[in-house]
Parts: C-alpha cells; structure tokens; sequence
C-alpha cells in the first residue's frame, strides 16, 4: 500500500491520513522506480498507488508502468473526482483493480468530500466499467452514512461493481463521536452478510474490510487470522518511510526509510514489524486475553486497536465479543 503522494484535491472529514497538501521532499521519480525494483525484489505481488490522490502526480504513469514491467499486479485507490482527464492513461495500464472512494447517496458523500464531489465520482465508476476495468467501490461507514447503505445497494446494483465497505476509525480527520456504536457496528456487519447471501449469483461482490469484526456465530466470513501488517503487507509514505500499514498512524510506527536504508533491508530486518512477527499471548489486551480466538485473531486489526485503546491486540469492535456480551444481558 503506496501513499503516493498526500497531496489531495480534497479534504474528506473521515480522511484518516488529513491528506491535503503534500508532505516535505516527497519521492521523486527516481526514487519512486528505485522503490519499485527493491519491491519486486523481495517478491512483492500488488502494489497499489493511493493517497492522498495519486492522480495528482504528474509521473503516476511512468511509475505505474514500472510496476508491471516488473511483474508485479497494479492497483490504484482514486477518489474519483479527476478520472474524467485521467482515463485513458489509466486504461493503458490495465490496473488489475481500481478502487473509487463513494460515501453514501448525494447529501451524505458530499458532506464527507465536499460539494460537487458525488457527481464526478459517479462518472469515474462508468468511466472505469466502460473501459472494461475491474472497480471497487469503497464505502467508509460513520454515523454521517450509515443509514444510505440500503439507497447505495440499490444504485450499485447492475453496474458491474465490486463493494468494499469498511468503518471510520477515529484517527487523521475523523472525530470519535461520528464513529459507529458497536451496536451500529454489528448491524453493518449484518447488512455485509446479507448482501453477500443475495448477490452470490448477481454482479455485485460485497466484502467487509480487515476491521469488520471477528469470528461471529452468525455472520460468515469472519474467521480473522490476526493483522497482516509487517508479515505479509506493508505501507510506504510519499517521503520513504515504511510502516506495516498505512492506517496505523504512519508517523508513529515508522520501521525505517528507503532514503536511508534499502527498502529490501528494512522488510528484511529480523527486528522489524514486532508487533506482528514477535506476537505472543503475553502482548494480548484485556478485551482479548481471555478469548478462546485470541491466538487465532491476536487481538483483531491493529489500526483500529490502537486507535481505541492505545495499544495492539485489544481491538473491542469485534463480532464475537458483541455477540457474547449480548448473550449474557
């Protein structure tokens, strides 16, 4: 996952890296391919280019093109909102996916993203489908948009989509008192599993992300086997850090820099990613310590533990413990 740039051409009040202006000494070209290289050299197989907006780097062709000429899979996150002058740069790449951030029906989004936004991100969806590319539609859940998941199955429907719904987690912009409650946390959960036993043989996929619950009696596909960050993901900042995952803070959990040591040696460092790599029971959080999944879940995703409860596995949003704690009201 490759914050390519954090320039953006908005300012989404869920943003959870406050993207907006670019950071200092971002990479330039030639270090975005030297990073390119050292990924395909430690058998990376996707990369996908986000933000920020990626869209927004004048080279995010060039760098796009290096990525498969080096036999690794494309991928792109986009707003949407500038693919209408992009399209046939990103045909050419023939990503193997492209995610477009959507956030509800027209009021909703545009509260998030801003005036104007929902329309051309509409357009960016067609644009993609029409040019044959696979699309994911990415919903972030809150309380600003948590009632336009039925209007947005509905508009979604037939369009060839996929549907990606994840929570808003309270770090870069987003305030903890919009987040979900565990009880509207469940209910979406729900609404994901129903949607996936409906659409089974329909066009539209619909996935819940890494932070949507774990190891329910109820809801399918909850069977987490605990954070991938540092095992077999990784996070890149547009300035050269390296981090497990983008969304855990990435100033904070920095293991070192493609500036100042080789991508290749950072992943490879027998001291890196702790947190993952060295788990071990003792590392579990009160929420999960006495979980008969603890050392299957390790304690859920990481970004969202520490966001809550200023440690890693202890993530309290998790299926399992909702539905026990309901079991003995």
């Amino acid at each position: 996952m490759w914050e390519f740039t954090l320039r953006c051409n908005l300012r989404c009040s869920h943003c959870g890296s406050s993207a907006g202006a670019a950071r200092a000494k971002e990479l330039d070209t030639k270090e975005c391919f030297r990073v390119v290289e050292q990924l395909a050299e430690i058998g990376c197989r996707d990369v996908a280019l986000m933000g920020g907006e990626p869209l927004m780097r004048d080279d995010f062709y060039e760098v796009g093109q290096a990525v498969k000429q080096l036999g690794m899979n494309l991928n792109m996150v986009s707003n949407g909102t500038l693919m209408k002058d992009r399209i046939d740069q990103v045909r050419r790449l023939e990503p193997k996916v492209v995610g477009i951030s959507l956030d509800g029906m027209k009021e909703a989004h545009e509260s998030i993203r801003g005036a104007g936004t929902y329309g051309p991100t509409l357009t960016a969806v067609d644009l993609l489908r029409d040019a044959g590319i696979q699309t994911t539609v990415i919903t972030t859940v809150s309380k600003v948009n948590f009632k336009d998941l039925p209007g947005m199955r509905k508009m979604l429907l037939g369009k060839g989509v996929n549907w990606q719904i994840q929570t808003a987690m309270p770090f870069g912009n987003f305030r903890r008192d919009l987040m979900l409650s565990r009880e509207e946390f469940y209910a979406t959960g729900l609404f994901i599993a129903k949607e996936r036993l409906r659409t089974r043989y329909e066009d539209m996929p619909v996935t819940g992300a890494h932070c949507c619950g774990y190891y329910s009696k109820l809801i399918p596909g909850t069977r987490f086997k605990g954070c991938t960050a540092g095992i077999s993901t990784v996070g890149i900042t547009s300035d050269g850090g390296m981090v497990g995952c983008l969304s855990m803070g990435n100033d904070r959990f920095i293991e070192g820099n493609v500036r100042e040591r080789s991508l290749v040696d950072i992943w490879r460092d027998p001291k890196g990613f702790k947190y993952t790599r060295g788990f071990a029971e003792t590392d579990l959080g009160d929420n999960c310590a006495k979980c008969r999944h603890r050392m299957k879940c390790k304690g859920g995703c990481s970004s969202v533990s520490y966001a809550l409860t200023g440690r890693f596995h202890n993530n309290p949003y998790c299926f399992h413990a909702i539905e026990k704690a309901t079991a003995m009201r």
